[in-house]
């Protein structure tokens, strides 16, 4: 349980960190400071949901696989986090480099933050 609520808070983190970035780095990308805990809590719901189904669909499927599933899962999650206040995209050009960059950002960060940040926090029980 432990590591669950550690992993949540991450994610909500990197979240914030990805999409305060994506929103620095991508011109027609705009954060709007009163929806933005919602848009935070949204995208990294959504996110969730669309990993743990494709890792559910593809138990064993190339790394490829999930590659091209946290891309498209990013860019959903930034589809619905922006029918909300939080986020605003000029067009379709921003909204596909903002996916990219969030899938980035957080994919490193949740690379390293596993392996160097999770277990020194909540070590894995050992059977």
């Amino acid at each position: 349980m432990v590591r669950f609520l550690i992993r949540l808070g991450v994610s909500l983190v990197l979240a914030a960190l990805a999409l305060g970035l994506a929103a620095l780095l991508v011109p027609g990308m705009h954060l709007h400071w009163s929806g933005f805990l919602v848009a935070i809590i949204v995208f990294a719901a959504v996110q969730a949901l669309i990993e743990w189904l494709v890792e559910t669909l593809f138990h064993r499927g190339a790394p490829a696989v999930a590659g091209v599933a946290g891309l498209i899962s990013t860019a959903v999650a930034l589809l619905v986090a922006s029918l909300g206040d939080g986020i605003t995209f000029d067009g379709l050009a921003a909204w596909v480099l903002a996916a990219v960059i969030v899938w980035i950002i957080t994919a490193l960060a949740a690379w390293l933050s596993g392996k160097y940040l999770l277990p020194r926090i909540a070590p894995a029980k050992r059977a």
